[in-house]
C-alpha cells in the first residue's frame, strides 16, 4: 500500500514501515531511543518490532499496564520519570508501541517530555491504526472521563502493520471496527455498505478498507486540524458513546466496555435522533441499528443508567457556552455539527436501542 502523506507526517504501511523508520533514525541525530508498550504489546508485539530495527543507537522499553483504566495522568508521572531516570533528554525519540491507550498517552508524555521531544506511533490495534495514531489528537483521561486532559501534536509518522491485528482477540477487532463504520457514515455511503457486511472479506480485503478508512480521516483532519468545524464529524456517535464508557468504567456493578464497543451504542442513539430531529430516512435507521446489533450485541441499561449517562455529557470536549452538542445526520454523508437536543429525545433513543 502507497504511503499517505500529510503535512505534519506521513502514515506507512507493512514492510515500507520499516524502511522509512530506519531511514528516518538514520537521518536523525537521536541519543536514545525510547519504545512505550503495555503488559500487552510488550508480550506479542515487543520482539517482532525491535527485529525490525536497525540502529546502534541505544533502546529502552517502558512498559505500562494495559487497558483505558490506566489512561490516567498518574500513569503519565511514572513514564515522565522512567524517562527522567534513563536519561532521556530533548533529541530522545520514543515509539508508542501499542494501541489506542498507547498512542494517545505516549503522545502526550512525548509532548509535555523536556517542553517537547520528537515521537512515532506504531499502532498494534485496529481502533489506533484507523483513528488513534491519526490526526494528532493526544491526551488522558480524567479520573474515567475521557480524552479531558491533552494537545493536538503530530507525530513525525505513523508505522501501520497490519500483521499486528494478527495478535488480537476478536473483541478489540470489533471495536476497531466501530470506527470505520462511523467513517462510513460521516463520509461515504458506500463505504458504510462495504463495512456493514463482512462475510465476504478476506485479509486482503481488510488492508484496503484500512487504508480507505485512514484516508477518511487523513482528508478530514487536513481540511480542519484543530476541530473547529469538519473534524468534529469525527465524534458521530461519541457524544453519548464517551459517556456511555466513561458510566461503565466506574460502575462496579456494568461490564467495562471496551471504546469501540460503547461508541457502536453511541452511534444507534445519535441515528434515531438524527431521524426524529433532522428527518435522516427510517429504513437506513433500521438498517444501521440492524447491523450493529449483529455485530456488538445488546448493552444491558437500565432507565436509571439512562439518566446518568446523561448527566456525564456536560463533560463532553465539543460543548461550548453551557451547550451540549451532538454531530448528527440527516443522512449518510452528510453531518451536520453543534445540533442541541433535548434530554426527553435523548431518553427515548435509548428505549429504541433496546426495542
Amino acid at each position: 500500500m502507497q504511503s499517505i502523506s500529510t503535512k505534519e507526517y506521513a502514515i506507512h504501511f507493512n514492510s515500507t514501515c520499516y524502511d522509512e523508520l530506519n531511514d528516518f533514525i538514520g537521518k536523525s541525530n537521536f541519543s536514545k531511543i525510547f519504545v512505550l508498550v503495555d503488559t500487552n504489546t510488550h508480550q506479542y508485539c515487543l520482539s517482532y518490532f525491535l527485529a525490525q530495527i536497525n540502529s546502534s543507537i541505544h533502546i529502552e522499553v517502558i512498559e505500562i499496564e494495559a487497558g483505558e483504566i490506566n489512561k490516567t495522568i498518574d500513569t503519565c508521572v511514572g513514564v515522565w520519570d522512567t524517562l527522567s531516570d534513563l536519561d532521556g533528554d530533548r533529541k530522545s525519540l520514543l515509539i508508542n508501541l501499542g494501541g489506542g491507550v498507547v498512542t494517545d498517552l505516549g503522545g502526550f508524555v512525548a509532548s509535555c517530555f523536556k517542553r517537547g521531544i520528537k515521537f512515532i506511533n506504531a499502532p498494534t490495534s485496529l481502533l489506533a491504526m484507523v483513528d488513534a495514531s491519526i490526526g494528532g489528537k493526544t491526551g488522558v483521561d480524567l479520573g474515567t472521563l475521557k480524552n479531558q486532559i491533552g494537545v493536538i501534536n503530530f507525530s513525525e509518522m505513523v508505522l501501520v502493520d497490519t500483521k499486528f491485528l494478527e495478535t488480537l482477540p476478536q473483541n478489540e477487532m470489533r471495536s476497531g471496527l466501530a470506527e470505520m463504520l462511523k467513517h462510513g457514515l460521516i463520509q461515504d455511503e458506500a463505504y458504510w455498505h462495504k463495512m456493514s457486511d463482512l462475510s465476504k472479506f478476506t485479509l486482503d480485503d481488510l488492508d484496503a478498507l484500512i487504508y480507505e478508512s485512514i484516508l477518511i480521516k487523513k482528508n478530514v483532519v487536513t481540511q480542519d486540524p484543530n476541530e473547529n468545524g469538519l473534524r468534529k464529524t469525527l465524534n458521530y456517535g461519541h457524544t453519548i458513546g464517551h459517556a456511555i464508557e466513561s458510566y461503565c468504567l466506574s460502575n462496579i456493578e456494568k461490564k467495562t466496555l471496551l471504546h469501540g464497543e460503547a461508541i457502536a451504542v453511541g452511534m444507534v442513539l445519535a441515528t434515531y435522533i438524527s431521524h426524529k430531529q433532522l428527518g435522516f430516512p427510517k429504513e437506513k435507521l433500521e438498517y444501521i441499528k440492524n447491523t450493529i446489533r449483529n455485530v456488538y450485541g445488546l448493552v444491558e441499561l437500565t432507565k436509571e443508567d439512562y439518566l446518568e449517562i446523561i448527566e456525564l455529557l456536560k463533560f463532553d470536549k465539543k460543548n461550548t457556552h453551557g451547550n451540549i452538542n451532538f454531530v448528527l445526520l440527516s443522512d449518510i454523508g452528510q453531518p451536520e455539527i453543534d445540533c442541541q437536543v433535548d434530554n426527553v429525545l435523548i431518553l427515548e433513543s435509548f428505549e429504541y436501542y433496546k426495542s
